[in-house]
């Protein structure tokens, strides 16, 4: 079955919506689209104001024999939830059919962090014998040195830089803006990486470099995207046989532990990584107990696995 015309037309300003106004990823943007879609496909494109709360709820009962995990549970419900107040705000629908509707518990578990003997291995075994390479050296060493998401990274233009002072401005989720600061080894690299790499990347795809121009780009000048990243760790990571899955969030993660670590206040590593609560911080105290109690039982000859 397809969409009808009419639904095509709530998709599409909904797509728009979440891309420039809430300002998510192109992947969430994606799943988000697909989730909606499959409902109203299940719902034989059912106008949306004709849906209610117990339509909602049969259609969830309906997705349980497929045994979805539940973070994917969580996630559809969440664009269900997103899409009817999105339409109810813009006056599409009279009421809001899905306000009360409550995702299942996430299984609570523990991010993925790397030790810094790992972390010095990555940065010290990445190739910067070609453009592209020292283009990968400045962006590992800029996810390290300041905790920023990926796609924080990939949207960074000329005019965010303000490397006298040592700080980024980077658009986080929600376009929320904030200021990450960056090391003097990071700048290094990445100055190294503007001054002599970027122009031999973009070769004779090299315009005019303005305030709005991208600062990571690819070889036809183009913004680099986030798979060009992820591919850049993957090949350090395959190379020295590291036996971890490291993403660039795995840097974000380890970048708020060691921050943590070394005793950083709370509110200080809330302001850096961009998290709307405090609650989204308060983890990596847990990972930070949970390091400690395992080096002590490691390191101590009458430690009894605290």
């Amino acid at each position: 079955m397809t969409i009808n015309t009419a639904f095509d037309v709530y998709i599409k300003s909904f797509t728009a919506y979440l891309s420039v106004e809430k300002n998510f990823s192109s992947h969430t943007v994606s799943a988000y689209t697909s989730d909606i879609t499959s409902f109203f496909i299940w719902a034989n494109n059912i106008s949306p104001d004709k849906i209610n709360f117990n339509k909602l709820r049969e259609y969830l009962h309906f997705i349980q024999k497929y045994n979805y995990k539940k973070t994917t549970v969580a996630r559809k419900i969440a664009a269900l939830r997103t899409f009817f107040k999105y339409l109810y705000k813009s006056q599409y629908i009279q009421t809001n059919p899905a306000e009360n509707l409550t995702s299942p518990k996430r299984p609570k578990s523990l991010p993925k962090f790397l030790t810094d003997e790992e972390m010095q291995n990555i940065l010290d075994n990445v190739d910067i014998n070609t453009p592209a390479g020292l283009r990968n050296k400045a962006i590992l060493e800029l996810l390290w040195a300041t905790g920023m998401r990926v796609s924080e990274l990939s949207g960074l233009n000329f005019e965010d830089l303000a490397l006298d002072e040592n700080e980024i401005t980077v658009f986080g989720k929600g376009a929320k803006e904030r200021i990450v600061l960056i090391s003097q080894r990071a700048k290094k690299y990445l100055v190294q990486y503007i001054e002599t790499a970027r122009p031999l990347i973009t070769k004779d795809n090299n315009p005019q470099i303005t305030n709005r121009s991208p600062v990571f780009v690819n070889k036809t000048g183009f913004r680099l995207q986030n798979k060009t990243i992820r591919n850049a760790i993957n090949d350090v990571v395959d190379k020295i046989q590291l036996p971890k899955h490291v993403t660039p969030h795995v840097f974000r993660h380890s970048f708020a532990t060691k921050m943590i670590e070394n005793g950083a206040d709370l509110r200080v590593v809330q302001e850096l990584l961009g998290h709307a609560s405090i609650s989204n911080t308060q983890i990596y105290t847990h990972i930070s107990t949970k390091h400690l109690k395992e080096e002590y039982n490691r390191s101590h000859p009458h430690a009894h696995n605290l």
